[in-house]
């Protein structure tokens, strides 16, 4: 198989891929508008339906809503209960950066660089 074929195949599998995923989801939500006029909105079920048994599952997870639980801590008078997180912040960095405060020699060995591969192709017309 040659490159270019080889960018071909690339390119219609990444198409194939997007059109999979788009009916997949199509399929979930219509399965899942089953199961909510069967057993009821978020309830669990099993159904069977031709040759194969479907099963619907909830799983709950909980999680803390941050500003208000943060709120809450300090009205409790529960700071022991709060992370305070030192973390550089890009923003200022940035600024004193381009104000000259800060020079790039300076930073130098506290910057890290993550290289990431993308590939993209697209169809001469």
């Amino acid at each position: 198989m040659s490159m270019e074929e080889k960018v071909a195949r690339y390119k219609m599998l990444s198409m194939k891929i997007k059109e999979l995923e788009s009916e997949l989801g199509g399929l979930k939500e219509e399965l899942h508008a089953y199961f909510d006029g069967k057993f009821g909105e978020n309830q669990k079920g099993k159904a069977f339906i031709g040759d194969y048994s479907v099963q619907r599952q909830i799983r709950e997870t909980e999680m803390y809503a941050e500003d208000s639980l943060l709120s809450r801590l300090e009205e409790l008078q529960l700071e022991d209960c709060i992370m305070m997180v030192r973390k550089p912040d890009k923003e200022k960095i940035e600024a004193a950066r381009t104000l000259g405060i800060l020079s790039g020699d300076q930073l130098k060995d506290c910057i890290t660089q993550k290289l990431t591969k993308v590939i993209v192709v697209k169809e001469n017309r």
